[in-house]
């Protein structure tokens, strides 16, 4: 299919008596930047590498930009950071970049204005000719993004690429990789930092025991139900009609002395005075009807707090939070 980069069914590996990856399928759309999701030990890293043609799978099948596993000229179109990057310190960072690009067989006139361009892209141009041994863990990732990028690839893999970076150094990759989609390669992106995926990435797929668990377009995330807080002065049973007609799941709150909210036993005030908290679960299309419900029965309305679900608290909910231990 064209305009798939990546399509797996049922791909499983194992290791003797060890199964790494259980069955991962999933369906990754040239030109989006996707996110791969999972607790320590999930499978993520062995299912890149069978991606990437390093590891064969005990079962299952896939393709890879329209080629099955480990095809080389599909290969030629793939940039790859991993996690754990190894890189040759006595080089300067032209150097370096010099190097893949002979290796991905890049002509020297483009090579050379890869290079420059790579360079300025992750920030590193006055850095050029300066060696890999004193660069910083950050300045190394940089310097890995680049050379994962020096070919403009159809489809690159990045394996947490903003671990060791700053705050100004996640701004410059998000800004990277939105080009980079600009541009219409597909991005396959690894990381724990779930703030990072959920402002950069299209799609996500949530990993758990060499299993999918869960695929979810992040637009779907903003337009999902959410918690509404609000607090009134007094519930009558108007009030209650009314919450009960917009809104499938309400419940009284109160708090605890820690400040964390917790179930109130009945609808009066709390032993501090304060009005009666309610929570709902609603949409953002019902925000408006609701304030003007509880005006319109003569309700006093104190506090109106909608709280999106984050990606972080999806992540619990749906591949669990328990500790791996890994």
């Amino acid at each position: 299919m064209a305009d798939v980069a990546i399509e797996t069914n049922k791909l499983r590996k194992e290791y003797g008596a060890k199964v790494a990856v259980a069955d991962l399928t999933l369906e990754v759309t040239r030109g989006e930047i996707f996110g791969f999701l999972g607790p320590n030990g999930a499978g993520k890293s062995t299912c890149v590498k069978m991606l990437l043609g390093l590891v064969h799978p005990t079962a299952g099948s896939a393709l890879v930009l329209g080629h099955p596993l480990g095809h080389i000229p599909a290969l030629a179109h793939i940039g790859f950071l991993p996690e754990h990057f190894r890189f040759h310190e006595w080089l300067t960072a032209r150097e370096f970049l010099a190097l893949h690009g002979r290796l991905a067989r890049m002509d020297s006139d483009t090579c050379h204005a890869r290079i420059a361009e790579a360079l300025e892209m992750v920030g590193l141009i006055e850095h050029a000719n300066h060696q890999l041994s004193s660069f910083s863990k950050g300045m190394l990732q940089r310097i890995g993004i680049a050379q994962a990028l020096l070919h403009t690839p159809d489809l690159v893999f990045f394996d947490e690429p903003t671990s060791a970076l700053d705050p100004f150094g996640r701004r410059l990759v998000r800004t990277i990789l939105q080009q980079v989609k600009a541009q219409g390669a597909t991005v396959f992106l690894n990381s724990h930092l779930l703030s990072e995926v959920e402002v950069t990435c299209d799609r996500v797929a949530f990993i758990k025991g060499g299993v999918v668990l869960h695929t979810l377009g992040l637009h779907e995330l903003s337009g999902s139900q959410m918690r509404l807080i609000i607090r009134v002065d007094q519930v009558t049973p108007r009030l209650l009609e009314r919450l009960a007609a917009l809104s499938t799941e309400w419940r009284f709150l109160e708090n605890r002395e820690d400040g964390t909210p917790t179930l109130k036993a009945d609808a009066s005030r709390d032993e501090t005075g304060w009005p009666t908290r309610i929570e709902l679960v609603t949409s953002e299309a019902q925000l408006p009807v609701i304030a003007n419900e509880i005006v319109a029965v003569g309700a006093r309305l104190y506090e109106f707090t909608p709280q999106r679900p984050s990606l972080e608290q999806l992540f619990l909910d749906i591949v669990g939070s328990e500790d791996s231990g890994q």
